[in-house]
Formats: C-alpha cells, sequence, structure tokens
C-alpha cells in the first residue's frame, strides 16, 4: 500500500504543478492519468461504477466527483478540489488536495486552510485504541469554531483491495464512539467542508455534487495506517 500511496501522492504532486488558467478539467485529468500510468498504476477511479475519468476534479462550488470535461476551463481565482486514486499490486491509495488558482478571495483561502489543518489534526490523533468517532469529532469542532459547515452524506472509508471498505469515517459524529482503530488497519479520512450550508445536491449527471447554496466548498484526503505506535501517512509524494 505505501507503493500505490506513493504514486497517488505523486499524481496530485504532478496536478499541483500542472494547473493554471485557462486550462480544462479535462487536460488536467489526462496529466493525472499519464503520471499514475507511467508509474505501472492504473487509475482507481477509471471505470469505476461507470465514472468516466481517472480524476474527480471539482471546482469552486462542487464538492466531490466533478467529471472532467473538455468545455470547463480553469481561471485565476477558481479553488479546485483532485480526488486521486492509483491501483497497483492489488492495493489502492486515495486522497485529494484542493489547489488556490492565482489569487483566491480570502474566504477561499481561509476555508481551504481549516480544511486542511482538520484533516491534519485528526491524522495526527491516529494510533491504536482511539475511536472512528473521536477523529470525525474533531473535524466536525475544528471547522464548526471557524463558521464552516460539514457535508453529511459523503465520508471517508477504509483502503485495500478494494477502494472503498469499511469502516466508514465521517467528518462529524460524537467523541468516544465508533468503531476502535487496531494497528494495521488503513483509513482515508477526507474532510469535505463548505463555505455555507452543509446540504448539498447532485447533478443529473448522477455524479457531480454541488452546496445547495452556491457557495464554495474544500476537499483535503489522506490515506493513513495504523501502526502499533501511531501512524504513518500513505499518500505523500515522497
Amino acid at each position: 500500500m505505501r507503493k500505490a500511496g506513493l504514486i497517488t501522492g505523486g499524481a496530485l504532486k504532478a496536478a499541483g504543478a500542472a494547473i493554471h488558467d485557462g486550462m480544462t478539467t479535462y487536460d488536467l485529468d489526462r496529466v493525472i492519468h499519464d503520471y499514475i500510468v507511467s508509474h505501472g498504476a492504473k487509475p482507481s477511479f477509471l471505470g469505476y461504477g461507470g465514472f468516466p475519468a481517472s480524476a474527480c476534479i471539482s471546482v469552486n462550488d462542487t464538492v466531490i466527483h466533478g467529471i472532467p470535461s473538455k468545455t470547463e476551463h480553469i481561471k485565476n481565482g477558481d479553488i479546485v478540489s483532485v480526488d486521486v486514486g492509483a491501483y497497483i499490486d492489488g492495493y489502492h491509495g486515495d486522497s485529494a488536495r484542493t489547489f488556490a488558482v492565482g489569487e483566491v478571495s480570502p474566504e477561499a483561502e481561509s476555508l481551504m486552510k481549516s480544511t486542511e489543518e482538520s484533516l491534519m489534526e485528526a491524522i495526527a490523533m491516529v494510533r491504536p485504541g482511539i475511536r472512528i468517532g473521536d477523529l470525525s469529532a474533531a473535524i466536525q469542532k475544528y471547522n464548526e469554531e471557524r463558521g464552516y459547515s460539514v457535508v453529511r452524506q459523503y465520508v471517508g472509508h477504509g483502503v485495500g483491495r478494494n477502494l472503498h471498505e469499511d469502516p466508514e469515517v465521517p467528518n462529524f459524529g460524537r467523541a468516544g464512539h465508533g468503531p476502535r482503530l487496531v494497528a494495521g488497519m488503513v483509513i482515508a479520512i477526507e474532510p469535505m467542508i463548505n463555505a455555507g450550508t452543509e446540504k448539498v445536491k447532485v447533478l443529473p449527471d448522477g455524479w457531480t455534487v454541488k452546496t445547495l447554496d452556491g457557495r464554495l466548498s474544500a476537499h483535503f484526503e489522506h490515506t493513513v495506517a495504523v501502526t502499533p505506535t501511531g501512524v504513518q501517512i500513505l499518500t505523500l509524494a515522497d
């Protein structure tokens, strides 16, 4: 899983280096696809449940599952969530990052900062014996204290031979509740945080999830392993 994670993290790093004003989300998807394939892996998302691309690329008020398009152009001021998975030697990696394109609004910058910091705070808590609800409650508290809302329809999950496995890892909940983590487990923690309402809608394409009020959303995710002494992030680029 370290190998799958390394390729996943590298694909996100390549996306961050390539993203620029004027490019299409389709072009960005090709960068990610080519990186994963060139490293001997397969894009986990391509064909998953019928998904037509190698990455979910979600711009501004799109929360998750944005379908790359030849007609959707990225522009300065956008925030772009890129969600990537790589499959190699029987295992998956899964990671997401929201990128700022050019100069973004203070609101966008603050939302991204809160979302990423809540992810890292939850990761720092991971160790054998802690409960999923402890992570969930920490993410919820961190973001709600800053005036943001937590998406509830979509959650983190286990990762392994399948892209999505038990247990579910919500971004909201009660400390002291839920399954206990044990050494050897691998989970994807992925806060999806909205500037406005937590409510979302799914577009007629069956994939694209947008905020109900049209305000911004940010998404950060890492695949992490529970070790006997704590945690290891598997989806770093190096």
